[in-house]
């Protein structure tokens, strides 16, 4: 107890000695940033949310809450750079974004593993269901798992980072097909197969797809012991900013380990992992 005490009265003494002119986080954004570069990116965030058309050069300031003035001479900034794009109406000029963006874009992509986007996402699905999670992508009309994380406690679910795995009975495979077009589907199919893994495969094409239509709607899909007896997966699928399916995060878990309402709990907890992951690659969260 005295240390505690001596401990206390010592934070609090040095708490008091510190200088008030300290330079704080807040404060210290606020010196370092440029408020004609804010503008100018709040001016893009405004033109993104504007239809094909574009928008005006009195919307846009109106929005931005600043003069036109100042809006033109960000908006005249921007478009010698290529950010913005000018075109002419009957009411004059109107802005839309520049494909500067775009290949700047395309760099962001280029630049960023799916991997390291990725792992902070399954390590918080993981410790929020206790399972082992995983993302896996299609490849040559396989599913491929690349990284994953190991859930806690005695059950353990074998995860082979890099193996070939069925599409059609396995919770990543059906949700990435889910998101594909039906003949892409059947190239894939006819590539792979539908081969029995266990009693519970789904082996008629017609199957999977009333199968594919349902993970479709409800936004999430299931392999209930279809690829190997007694586990349990549910997986969901991640886009990217072009609104294209890219990959799929899963869930695994014994079969007879959870109950229906921790399955429902699951669903919705790798849903919203999968949306989270698609945002970080630039999906719109409304699209």
């Amino acid at each position: 107890m005295r240390n505690r005490e001596a401990f206390s009265a010592q934070t609090v003494v040095e708490v008091k000695s510190v200088n008030p002119g300290t330079t704080t986080p807040d404060r210290a954004r606020e010196r370092y940033r440029v408020k004609s570069v804010d503008r100018a990116l709040r001016l893009l965030e405004i033109l993104g949310t504007a239809d094909a058309d574009g928008t005006t050069l009195s919307e846009l300031s109106r929005e931005l809450g600043t003069s036109k003035s100042t809006a033109l001479s960000l908006l005249r900034t921007l478009a010698e750079h290529e950010f913005v794009s000018v075109g002419n109406a009957r009411e004059g000029p109107r802005y839309r974004l520049g494909l500067a963006l775009a290949r700047l874009g395309d760099q962001v992509l280029a630049q960023t593993s799916l991997v390291d986007l990725a792992l902070p996402v399954l390590r918080e699905l993981t410790e929020q269901t206790e399972r082992t999670s995983r993302i896996g992508i299609l490849n040559d009309g396989y599913v491929v798992a690349i990284a994953h994380v190991a859930g806690p406690g005695f059950i353990q679910v074998q995860s082979h980072l890099g193996r070939r795995e069925l599409p059609h009975c396995t919770a990543l495979g059906k949700a990435i097909l889910s998101q594909l077009p039906e003949e892409h589907v059947r190239r894939i199919i006819r590539r792979a197969g539908l081969p029995p893994r266990t009693a519970r495969t789904i082996t008629d094409f017609d199957d999977l797809l009333a199968e594919l239509n349902v993970t479709r709607t409800r936004g999430y899909s299931v392999d209930d012991e279809e690829d190997s007896v007694g586990v349990f997966c549910i997986g969901a699928p991640v886009v990217d900013h072009r609104g294209d399916c890219i990959a799929a995060l899963s869930v695994t878990d014994a079969r007879l380990a959870s109950t229906r309402e921790a399955l429902a709990e699951l669903a919705v907890a790798v849903r919203v992992s999968a949306s989270e992951l698609s945002r970080r690659l630039g999906r719109d969260p409304a699209g």
